[in-house]
């Protein structure tokens, strides 16, 4: 068989699995803990940060094409931001082109599922067959190329246009935002997360007020931030860079964990 029929076959079939449960898993996670959902925590804030507008959901995702591009023709292989962030805003984006109610839409694992299903299999075919019909020394050209300029949309652009989201949201979430943001960049390296979890945050204390619900994600997001620095060495990375003696206590618990940075 002809090896582009069968990249094209196989991908329709890949592409189909992953759109139906990335798709799916996403819808239930709004239906948290009734019941069991599938995804990222990083997916829902993205998601709800979008404010359910179509073209917002597919500008989204269309911001990582590139980088999973790139991926895809330099090293063959599919980054998480496929089923992570395309798929699930992809779907969303068609899901709610006619139909705003998002009980109907993106929190319908059904409805998610099928257009998932669909929006999995163009997309995954899509990657997938163009960069196999690239010649070899081309792919590495595209690889040197196209690499820096998706990283260069992906930090900095993409935070810079989140954290004008967020200032644009509101005082309180462009407090929260600027914060967890320039937090999310020192511990992993991407003021995304941090900047749309301060818009949940943020947006969350307006609409609500400070409620056990607001007050139980502002101290789990804390939480996670606080582990994320710890597991990641980013402590002692930055007494280091402070020129400030390490307690040995704080050294002997990163040796015990194996969480010491290199």
């Amino acid at each position: 068989m002809n090896e582009t029929l069968t990249v094209l076959l196989e991908s329709l079939v890949i592409g189909g699995l992953i759109g139906f449960g990335a798709s799916a898993g996403v819808a239930r996670m709004f239906h948290a803990p009734k019941v069991q959902g599938m995804g990222a925590f990083r997916t829902l804030g993205e998601l709800n940060a979008c404010q359910n507008d179509p073209v917002a959901h597919f500008s989204f995702g269309l911001g990582f094409l590139f980088n999973a591009w790139s991926s895809a023709v330099g090293t063959g292989a599919l980054t998480s931001d496929v089923d992570h962030r395309i798929v699930p805003h992809w779907t969303a984006s068609v899901a709610m082109i006619k139909n705003r109610k998002l009980a109907e839409t993106l929190h319908n694992p059904r409805r998610m599922a099928i257009t998932g299903t669909a929006v999995g299999m163009v997309l995954v075919t899509l990657l997938n067959t163009t960069a196999a019909s690239i010649p070899h020394s081309l792919q590495e050209v595209a690889a040197k190329v196209l690499g820096p300029a998706s990283e260069w949309l992906i930090n900095p652009v993409m935070p810079i246009i989140f954290w004008m989201a967020a200032v644009d949201a509101g005082r309180r979430a462009g407090a929260w935002g600027t914060v967890l943001g320039g937090l999310g960049h020192l511990v992993m390296g991407n003021a995304v997360p941090g900047i749309v979890l301060g818009i949940v945050i943020g947006k969350g204390v307006d609409d609500l007020g400070w409620t056990k619900v607001t007050k139980s994600l502002a101290a789990v997001v804390l939480t996670l931030f606080a582990a994320s620095t710890f597991l990641r060495g980013a402590d002692v990375t930055l007494l280091q860079q402070l020129n400030v003696d390490i307690p040995h206590w704080l050294t002997h618990l990163h040796d015990v964990t194996g969480t010491k940075p290199e």
